[in-house]
C-alpha cells in the first residue's frame, strides 16, 4: 500500500486529440551542435552571440524576447536569471524568453528527463532490494533522501525520494534497476533528442554538476511538459509530504520492525517558506541547486483557465529563495500577458508527431554556464505554429493546483483540484 501523501488537486479538464503515425514524422528540428564532453565548468560571462532556433528565429538570440504593444505588462524588473522562459503549456507558445536557448548546468531540473524516460519502464509496485553497488557514483555532498543498503523499496517510494527530497540516492537505485548508469545517461540522451530537447546533453542522470552535462530553459520547458502528460509524473511532482520507508531495527522486544519518516517537498512555491508564500494555482515540477548551476526550477501553474510553464536558470541576486521569487514574478507576469501579447516562439512537439517540422536554425557552439547582461526587449516578428499540450480547469477552494491525476486512494488534501494532462499530438489550434 503506497505511504499516505498529502497533496494538492484541481478539478479535470482534459485536451482532446488523436495522436498520428510516426510514419507522418517531419524534419529534425535544428540545434545548435552538441557540447563538448570537455566543456568547461567555469561560466561565462555572456550567452553566445548565436544559439539554437529551435522553437523560432528569435530564441537564439541573445537577451531579453518579448513583444510590447500597448496593454501588455512590461517584463518585472526585479529578474535576474541568467536564462528564463515564459510558455504557455496548452498552446506552447513562448509569450516571453530571455536567452532561452543558452546552455547551462541544469542541476536537479534534469531529474525531470531521468523521470519522463523511467517512469514508464517499472510498475510503481515493484520492489528492489537494495545493494551496495546501486549506489556507487553517488555524488560528494548531493541531496539524500536516506536510502539504506540491504532495505527494500517499491517503485512508489523510490520516486517519492526523487521528486520530494530530489534524492540522487534514489535516482542510482533506479537507475540500477534500469542497468546502470550509462544505460539510463544513452536513454535520457536519446529521449531529449526525440523531445528535440536539443541542447541538452545528459552526462550523471541525477543533474549532478559534470563536465559537459548542459540544458537550456526552453529544453527543460519541452520536457517538463512532456513529462506533466504522464500521471504518476504529475502525482510526485505535485506531492507535498509524504512518509517514506526508514530503516529495518529490533525493537524493545527484539522484533525486527521498519519504521519511517516523513519527507516534505522542497519546491518551496508548492510548501511556501518563511519568506515567500504558496503561489496560488501552482502544480509543481522541479527544482535544483548546484556549484556550478546555481538555483534552477521549472513551474507550472494554472489560473483562470491558462496554464503556464516557467523555467529560470541561475538568478544572480543572491537573496534566500530567489530563482522562486523570479519565477513567481514571471508566472504573474504571464497571466497578465496571456492573450495580449504576441508570441516570441513555440515550443515544439516531439519528433515523431504530427506538427513536428524543421526549425531553421544558425547556431554556435554552447557554454556550460555563465551570465549575460539583458539586452532589452527584441521587437522582432512572432511564433510559428500552436501545439496544445494540455488542458486546466479554473482552481477553487484556496486557489493551489496540482498536475494530478488521482485514481484512487485516501489523500490528505491541501485544495480541492485536479489537472489532467494527455500525451497527444498535436491538439487542437485555437
Amino acid at each position: 500500500m503506497p505511504a499516505p501523501m498529502k497533496t494538492v488537486r484541481r478539478s479535470l479538464l482534459v485536451a482532446a486529440a488523436a495522436l498520428l503515425s510516426a510514419s507522418l514524422t517531419a524534419p529534425l528540428a535544428a540545434a545548435a551542435p552538441a557540447p563538448s564532453p570537455s566543456a568547461s565548468a567555469s561560466p561565462s560571462a555572456t550567452p553566445p552571440a548565436n544559439m539554437s532556433t529551435v522553437g523560432g528565429a528569435r530564441l537564439g538570440r541573445p537577451g531579453t524576447q518579448v513583444e510590447l504593444a500597448p496593454g501588455v505588462p512590461v517584463i518585472p524588473k526585479g529578474v535576474t536569471a541568467r536564462s528564463w522562459i515564459v510558455a504557455d503549456a496548452e498552446s506552447g507558445e513562448v509569450l516571453a524568453a530571455h536567452n532561452a536557448h543558452w546552455r547551462l548546468a541544469p542541476a536537479s531540473t534534469l531529474k525531470m528527463l531521468f523521470a519522463d524516460t523511467l517512469l514508464p519502464k517499472f510498475p510503481r509496485t515493484a520492489t528492489h532490494k537494495v545493494a551496495p553497488s546501486d549506489l556507487a557514483g553517488v555524488g560528494a555532498g548531493s541531496s539524500m533522501v536516506g536510502i539504506k543498503e540491504d532495505e527494500t523499496y517499491t517503485v512508489h517510494d523510490l520516486w517519492l525520494g526523487v521528486f520530494l527530497r530530489s534524492g540522487n540516492d534514489a535516482v542510482h537505485v533506479l537507475s540500477a534497476m534500469n542497468g546502470g548508469v550509462e544505460a539510463t545517461v544513452e536513454a535520457m540522451n536519446q529521449h531529449a533528442e526525440e523531445l528535440q530537447a536539443l541542447d541538452t546533453r545528459v552526462v550523471s542522470p541525477d543533474g549532478y554538476d559534470a563536465p559537459g552535462q548542459v540544458s537550456s530553459a526552453y529544453d527543460l520547458t519541452l520536457i517538463a511538459r512532456s513529462g506533466l502528460q504522464k500521471k504518476d509524473f504529475r502525482e510526485y511532482c505535485s506531492t507535498v509530504s509524504a512518509k517514506f520507508p526508514g530503516e529495518t531495527k529490533k525493537n524493545k522486544k527484539g522484533r525486527l520492525v521498519r519504521g519511517s519518516f516523513e519527507i516534505q517537498n522542497t519546491n518551496r512555491l508548492l510548501t511556501g517558506d518563511y519568506d515567500i508564500s504558496q503561489y496560488q494555482g501552482i502544480a509543481g515540477v522541479k527544482n535544483g541547486n548546484t556549484t556550478n548551476a546555481g538555483a534552477t526550477f521549472t513551474g507550472v501553474a494554472e489560473r483562470g483557465g491558462k496554464v503556464l510553464l516557467v523555467t529560470v536558470m541561475n538568478p544572480q541576486k543572491e537573496d534566500h529563495n530567489q530563482v522562486y521569487k523570479e519565477t513567481a514574478q514571471l508566472l504573474d507576469w504571464g497571466f497578465k500577458a496571456a492573450g495580449k501579447v504576441t508570441p516570441v516562439g513555440e515550443l515544439v512537439p516531439p519528433k515523431g508527431t504530427a506538427g513536428a517540422s524543421a526549425q531553421p536554425g544558425a547556431n554556435a557552439s554552447g557554454e556550460a554556464g555563465g551570465a549575460g547582461a539583458d539586452s532589452g526587449a527584441d521587437t522582432g516578428s512572432g511564433s510559428g505554429q500552436k501545439q496544445a499540450a494540455v488542458g486546466a480547469a479554473q482552481d477553487s477552494g484556496r486557489g493551489v493546483g496540482v498536475a494530478l491525476g488521482i485514481t484512487g486512494g485516501v489523500l490528505a488534501l491541501l485544495a480541492a483540484a485536479v489537472f489532467l494532462v494527455n500525451r497527444r499530438w498535436p491538439l487542437r489550434r485555437r
